[in-house]
């Protein structure tokens, strides 16, 4: 790795503590930004150096494009890692990237770019023979139009954002009446969210399973497969609990759908770890929802089964190595669960801000990717998330049971936090049998928000 001498990262939190880990591994110096906010936070100090880059304010710190760039080039980083969120999906920064010759660790601008709209994706992966969910692949300009077309498709269907992301930009319609009232104002929500009002309809599955499969490729036409992640307990679009391998497929079904990953990846010539997301029906057939150009937030759980460091085969990528193992040297061990921590009210949901006056974690045989410490101050203006807690088992029972007996003796004071949610979730019988879909929490609430 003597291609990169130094790296910026610019994020915070777990993530950067994460890519800091690797990136001292390999003997590569970085450089940790922070707003005034993260002034105190575990990854400042852990950095090479550190650059604080502005106020609290996401827009005027972490996104903010040009004060980045500056600050990698008055450090002379060589590359920037903007792990997940914040610019590590906009294209304008990538560009800028290279027009200040410094290596974007991930894909090119316009592979982000054209997988960033959902539409551009959808026509992407039919062309690779991939299935998408029925619906249309052009923008609906008027309501008069949006009828016509739900009209033939048939309701309920979705009413989405070409540019969205995380839930934002969604909406359910069962009939004309509702698709009118929300037809105008999805549109508007669009462009403010996304600076994009481009809205499609695409039917809607009812109950369904949210499996991702993780790729990566080299810039020498190496594209493989690292398996699948279950992401199906979710709350209100965002994963709370992800793990590896999926119980729901066989490995006839599971091959189907590795296989179909790898031709979409295939079809966009893809360059660096990215994941596929597909959704299943009732009936098992699965359709493409939507590519991440970025690292996930759930990647440890394929790491634990696979043995692979991502961030290490990132950095390797970005620094044009070839990727040195096969499609069959890459193995699956056990089962892995990854866990979300985060500090918010279990009951209400409500973000819990304040300092960590007291942490304890467990065991010697769990992985701990948390963004903070004991004494660490979770503030209000960023992700509630603390961090991830990550076992592997030999099966899926034993990992189940390793992490009910991890959050059992965790204790964590000074803010809220959604460990009593977790632990209920890892007693359920639906989930312990490994039969549930997205509407899991949803369908459990009351059970599982009881205090």
């Amino acid at each position: 790795m003597a291609y990169f001498k130094k790296v910026l990262i610019a994020n915070r939190g777990e993530i950067a503590r994460r890519i800091i880990r690797t990136c001292k591994k390999l003997g590569i110096d970085t450089v940790a930004v922070y707003s005034e906010a993260d002034a105190e936070a575990p990854h400042v100090s852990e950095a090479t150096e550190a650059v604080c880059i502005g106020p609290a304010q996401a827009k005027k710190s972490y996104l903010n494009v040009e004060k980045v760039i500056q600050v990698a080039k008055e450090t002379k980083s060589d590359a920037i890692h903007p792990g997940y969120g914040f610019l590590s999906e906009n294209p304008e920064f990538v560009r800028r990237c290279e027009e200040e010759n410094i290596v974007f660790i991930g894909p090119s601008a316009e592979t982000i770019r054209l997988m960033g709209s959902k539409l551009e994706a959808r026509i992407q992966m039919q062309k690779a023979g991939v299935s998408v969910v029925p619906g249309t692949d052009k923008s609906i300009e008027s309501i008069e139009e949006a009828i016509q077309i739900a009209n033939d498709l048939g309701y309920p269907l979705m009413l989405k954002a070409s540019a969205g992301g995380g839930g934002i930009g969604m909406q359910l319609v069962h009939n004309e009446d509702e698709l009118q009232k929300v037809f105008d104002s999805t549109k508007q929500k669009a462009n403010s969210f996304f600076n994009d009002g481009t809205v499609f309809l695409e039917k809607w599955i009812s109950t369904p399973r949210h499996i991702e499969v993780q790729v990566v490729a080299d810039a020498y036409g190496n594209v493989m497969h690292l398996f699948e992640r279950e992401c199906s307990v979710q709350r209100r679009n965002q994963k709370v609990i992800e793990e590896s391998p999926s119980p729901f497929l066989d490995e006839a079904l599971r091959n189907e759908l590795l296989e179909a990953a790898i031709r979409g990846v295939k079809q966009i010539d893809y360059t660096n770890v990215g994941t596929m997301e597909f959704i299943f029906d009732g009936n098992k057939n699965f359709y493409f929802l939507e590519m991440n150009t970025r690292l996930q937030v759930e990647h440890p759980v394929t790491e634990e089964i696979t043995g692979l460091d991502l961030v290490e085969l990132q950095l390797k990528i970005a620094a044009k190595e070839r990727l040195t193992f096969t499609q069959d040297d890459i193995t699956k061990t056990g089962h892995a669960i990854e866990c979300r921590l985060y500090a918010e009210d279990p009951v209400t949901f409500f973000p819990s801000p304040g300092v960590i006056s007291s942490l304890e974690l467990p065991g010697d045989d769990v992985r701990y990717d948390f963004g903070f410490i004991n004494g660490s101050a979770v503030t209000p203006f960023y992700d509630p998330m603390i961090g991830k807690i990550i076992v592997h088992g030999i099966s899926r029972d034993d990992a189940i049971c390793k992490m009910q007996k991890v959050l059992e003796e965790m204790d964590i004071q000074g803010v809220k936090t959604n460990l009593p949610l977790l632990e209920k979730i890892m007693k359920n019988e639906q989930f312990i049998s490994g039969n549930y879909t997205t509407e899991f929490l949803a369908e459990h609430k009351a059970e599982l928000q009881k205090r």
